[in-house]
């Protein structure tokens, strides 16, 4: 189909942007905890511009972004039109530090590293 949640139309939404976030709401406004953390982990990292799909205001594209990831849940993450997972993941990728080396690749400095210099300094 050529609604808005066909894979045609799914695909293009992911690779709009090097970072897309399908969640419920909105990042001034997320309607769920799960939304609000991954809103607040991008903040942290300093990531003001990227894409926010409000899944609620489309139920055909909120099937179609879980038929497309072949993942349940949202939110959802993409990183240069690559599924990356939900809160819990990206929430791990964090504390690990694999966000921080994922962004780089998109070109986009994390804050955490500018952040990181200010406590050496101290």
């Amino acid at each position: 189909g050529s609604g808005s949640g066909s894979r045609e139309a799914v695909e293009r939404l992911v690779r709009e942007h090097p970072v897309v976030v399908f969640m419920k709401g909105s990042p001034a406004q997320p309607l769920c905890g799960f939304s609000n953390a991954v809103v607040q982990i991008l903040r942290l990292h300093g990531v003001e511009d990227y894409r926010a799909h409000d899944v609620l205001q489309d139920p055909d594209l909120r099937q179609g972004i879980k038929n497309y990831s072949n993942w349940p849940t949202i939110p959802q993450v993409y990183l240069n039109g690559e599924f990356v997972g939900g809160c819990d993941i990206l929430l791990q990728m964090h504390q690990n530090g694999d966000l921080v080396e994922e962004l780089k690749k998109l070109g986009i400095r994390s804050a955490l590293l500018d952040a990181e210099k200010d406590q050496e300094k101290k």
